[in-house]
């Protein structure tokens, strides 16, 4: 795991999963409080589970929820075209219209919507 801030933003990548579950959120919450001290994450969607992106497991839910419990939020950065779920495509569209979560195609972009 690699983390770099951009202004009050941290920016994560991994090449493995990092976010698999509700635990697993916490725990990066905590890590980037702990060694960043800011409350906007940008992470590469290699380091969420395949999971996160079937609705149907409840991983999404789970992740968001708990950034939201404790204040954070979250831009997931990487190429999304593959997913043709149009349940999945739909919430896409609504975090993006939202507050909490975001995807994006960049850092930059993921800086844009954290900004706001």
């Amino acid at each position: 795991m690699e983390i770099k801030t951009i202004g009050d933003i941290a920016v994560v990548n991994s090449e493995t999963p990092l976010v698999a579950d509700a635990q697993s959120a916490l725990d990066l919450i905590a890590s980037v409080g702990h060694e960043c001290g800011v409350h906007k994450i940008a992470l590469n969607k290699a380091a969420v589970s395949e999971d996160f992106f079937k609705l149907s497991t409840g991983i999404a839910g789970e992740v968001v929820q708990k950034f939201v419990n404790y204040g954070y939020r979250l831009a997931i950065v990487g190429d999304f075209s593959a997913y043709t779920s149009k349940p999945l495509r739909d919430y896409i569209y609504e975090c993006n219209n939202g507050r909490h979560l975001c995807f994006v195609a960049n850092e930059h972009e993921a800086a844009d919507k954290l900004g706001e």
